[in-house]
């Protein structure tokens, strides 16, 4: 069992990685513990993200294995060079739990279809005598954040996401990995697509924002790409895809599709019709609708013959495994600026880098609006590709957040 830290030596933070799991968690858990126990704080890791804050039952006691445990160098240590989180992760939401995902021992208390348990929350936080929270990622997860911290919270964060499209900063943990990888599974299908001369279909993440396929083509890992911000014509997607492949000696063209692209007229591929905790539906299957189309509308292109399609959704091959160098290196540093905030008595601020420079900026950016692609900027919507003139004076991955 764990106790209360409320007699530790300078205080108690408390980390917890919420939503999609990426290359970056560990690391940035690491920086933040070992920064922490040197400045004379324990550290206590949260398990499950928002869902370890509601399932602890004050007065049985706390279970170290299920709800969070106290964290050391020695733990850490083991676990920073490598993917995912070891804390675990989910998509709790505790302002909306709905009946089903009530821990036991409040469903008397919690009775409606669904609930807000942020008082549960509260005085969760105030049990393990957390003094400073630090929560690891994406819009939605430090959306509730945003809700600690109007509640008088002390909270620190640290933006993570594939999609990298947390406002307020350019870049969020598992940006450089979904991204690297993305490049190379694209080469790696290339000896397929060009030995059968076919058009390769890949489906990515990015549900509103394109960065994750918009980069990776800019890269070269791709002709053409689709993104979430413009709806794209089927009929001009083939016809670029034909002539990309026409003027290839290996005879085929490569596409990336973003899940939430948009047929023109069309709407948004869904998995099913479930959503998250957070309003969401599952996307995914926009790359086998692409494919299919790409199939049945080639030979108007190709002087009546039909070429064929592979296709194949990347999905949680660019997110698995172990951070490359810049989610090694990032981490770190986010780690180490939030216990400087922490230090300096600072709290409701979200850790960033901003054209090339580490900083930080007030948590509420998070709610205040989308980060997207700016298609005037940096997209050709004719030839459904990156759009660039100049890179002078622009940040590491180009595309910035204001």
């Amino acid at each position: 069992m764990i106790k209360s830290a409320k007699g530790s030596r300078k205080g108690t933070i408390g980390i917890l990685t919420g939503g999609g799991d990426v290359p970056g968690l560990n690391p940035a858990i690491r920086a933040v513990t070992l920064r922490a126990i040197h400045e004379g704080y324990d550290v206590i890791g949260i398990r499950r993200g928002w869902a370890g804050l509601i399932d602890i039952d004050r007065d049985r006691g706390l279970c170290e294995v299920d709800c969070c445990e106290v964290l050391t160098e020695e733990i850490v240590n083991k676990t920073g060079r490598t993917g995912g989180t070891f804390l675990h992760t989910s998509r709790t939401r505790p302002s909306h739990i709905p009946a089903v995902n009530v821990p036991v021992h409040l469903r008397d208390k919690y009775k409606d279809d669904n609930n807000d348990l942020t008082e549960e929350v509260l005085k969760n936080i105030e049990f393990l005598g957390i003094d400073c929270l630090i929560p690891i990622g994406g819009d939605d997860t430090l959306s509730y954040a945003v809700t600690l911290h109007q509640k008088g919270v002390k909270v620190i964060a640290i933006p993570k996401t594939m999609d990298n499209d947390v406002p307020g900063t350019d870049y969020c943990l598992g940006f450089s990995t979904c991204v690297t990888r993305t490049i190379a599974l694209a080469n790696s299908l290339r000896t397929t697509a060009g030995s059968h001369e076919r058009f390769l279909v890949l489906e990515v993440f990015g549900r509103y924002a394109g960065f994750t396929s918009l980069l990776p083509t800019m890269a070269g890992a791709a002709n053409r790409c689709l993104i979430p911000e413009h709806k794209f014509d089927m009929e001009r997607l083939c016809e670029l895809m034909t002539e990309d492949r026409a003027d290839n000696p290996s005879r085929y063209s490569v596409v990336l599709v973003s899940e939430g692209a948009v047929p023109a007229g069309g709407e948004m591929v869904f998995a099913g019709h479930e959503k998250d905790a957070y309003g969401h539906k599952k996307l995914g299957g926009v790359g086998d609708l692409i494919a299919d189309e790409l199939k049945n509308l080639s030979p108007k292109y190709n002087a009546g013959r039909r070429i064929n399609v592979i296709n194949q959704k990347l999905g949680y091959l660019v997110r698995g495994g172990d951070p490359d160098a810049v989610d090694s290196i990032v981490p770190m540093a986010y780690g180490n600026l939030a216990l400087d905030l922490i230090l300096d008595n600072k709290s409701g601020r979200m850790v960033c880098l901003r054209s090339g420079e580490y900083d930080d900026v007030p948590i509420d950016i998070v709610v205040s609006r989308k980060k997207v692609v700016d298609v005037d900027k940096y997209y050709d919507r004719g030839r459904l590709r990156p759009a660039y003139k100049s890179f002078r004076k622009k940040p590491l991955f180009i595309m910035t957040s204001e």
